[in-house]
This record gives C-alpha cells, sequence and structure tokens, in this order.
C-alpha cells in the first residue's frame, strides 16, 4: 500500500469524529452545564457498566490474538481498568467518581440503576470483540483517536458547572488524558500494519462505525431515562 493510500485510510478513520457521542445532545448538555444531579448520577452509574466491561472486550482480543508482541503492549489497557498499574484501577476510579457524586459504591455495583439499552450496547460491544477477527476488534476501540479531547473538555465542564462533586473524583478523567493517547497510537498502528487491502481496510472502517453506534446508542438510552 502506497503512503497515500496509507494516509487516505487513517484519514477515513480520523473522520468518524463527526460521529463520535461527544455530539450526542445529552453529552452537549452536560458540557455547557445544563445536567442536573439526577442526571449525572445516572449517566455516572450507568457508564460504570461499560467501564467495568472494558477489561473483558480487551480480553477477548488478547485470547483471538497470535502476535505476542501485540498482546505484551495490548495487556496494559487490563492493568489500567482492572488495577495493577501506576496509576491504580480505572474502574476504582470510576467507583469514586460517583461517590463523589453522591451514589453510594454499592448502588452503582448492583446495577440497579442500569437501564437496558446500556447494557445491550456494552454486551453487544463485548460479542463483538469476542466473535470477530481480532485487528477488527481492535479497529473498533480507534474511538479512542478522539477520546483525549473529550476528556479534555469533559474535566474542564465538571470542574466549571458541578462544583458539588469532589475534585478528588475526577482522577478517572484526568488518567486518560495520558493514557488514551497511548493506547490509540498501539491500536492506529497496528490497524495500519495489518489491513493492507481494500476489504480489510472496509473492515477496519465497519468496526469503528459499529463501535460509534455502541455509544451514542448507551447515550440515547440515558438520555431517555434521565430527559433534559
Amino acid at each position: 500500500m502506497t503512503a497515500a493510500l496509507q494516509s487516505d485510510f487513517v484519514e477515513l478513520l480520523r473522520g468518524h469524529s463527526r460521529r463520535y457521542h461527544d455530539a450526542h445532545p445529552f453529552h452537549v448538555r452536560m458540557n455547557e452545564g445544563r445536567c442536573t444531579r439526577e442526571q449525572i448520577r445516572g449517566w455516572v452509574a450507568n457508564r460504570f457498566y461499560y467501564q467495568e466491561n472494558i477489561p473483558r472486550k480487551d480480553a477477548a482480543i488478547l485470547s483471538n490474538c497470535p502476535d505476542v508482541d501485540v498482546r505484551r503492549r495490548w495487556i496494559r489497557r487490563i492493568l489500567d481498568h482492572d488495577g495493577g498499574g501506576a496509576d491504580g484501577s480505572g474502574i476504582e476510579a470510576w467507583l469514586r467518581l460517583g461517590e463523589a457524586a453522591g451514589l453510594r459504591r454499592e448502588e452503582i455495583l448492583d446495577h440497579r440503576h442500569l437501564v437496558p439499552g446500556v447494557r445491550f450496547a456494552v454486551d453487544a460491544y463485548v460479542t463483538f470483540t469476542r466473535t470477530k477477527p481480532w485487528v477488527e476488534a481492535v479497529a473498533s476501540s480507534l474511538t479512542e483517536l478522539f477520546a483525549p479531547d473529550l476528556m479534555a473538555e469533559r474535566l474542564a465542564a465538571f470542574e466549571r458547572h458541578y462544583t458539588w462533586i469532589d475534585p478528588a473524583g475526577l482522577t478517572y478523567f484526568r488518567n486518560r488524558l495520558h493514557q488514551a493517547p497511548r493506547d490509540c497510537e498501539h491500536a492506529l498502528e497496528i490497524v495500519t500494519t495489518h489491513c493492507l487491502s481494500a476489504e480489510s481496510q472496509a473492515a477496519a472502517v465497519d468496526a469503528l462505525s459499529f463501535k460509534c453506534d455502541v455509544l451514542w446508542s448507551q447515550m440515547d438510552a440515558i438520555d431517555k431515562a434521565y430527559p433534559g
């Protein structure tokens, strides 16, 4: 594949930023400071289901990946979320966000606030990573290309508009500012190395489209359960 064709492929992937869930009406309202405490708590409680399933989708990718070098690097994602890394556990950091927002830990862990649409979308994503070729599963993770900007905007919005939340509870967002660029650089390297045919590139783009739909569907379900 020529450098020009590879550049076109990367631009096509990056173009999915227009379909990223930061443009969802709920996210827009949240970042503008127009969400109520109930809405913020509902978002945090439901998003936890996605957070706790991230290590499972990464483990699924690892289980299908025959490349030992990829596995050695990819496993850092599981450590980031389950614990064992220098910054502690991403899942624990999200639980502390919930507590800072006024939720009890047990009501996050037992999923009492989880709405069916969020459960369905997250479960579909985990199934996708288990059943699709591992490079396509990696491609689906490329929403991280857009995550650093979203995290920076979200952190600023929470610090500015939701001062009732203890700032110590925002550690998850701060950690992802440096974790997400590292992760997406690796994923993009994998996809551009392995997707050299028109068919494999189309499959990668479809995988990323699917992930964008997963994230948007989650927000639709949350928005319906906690209307503005």
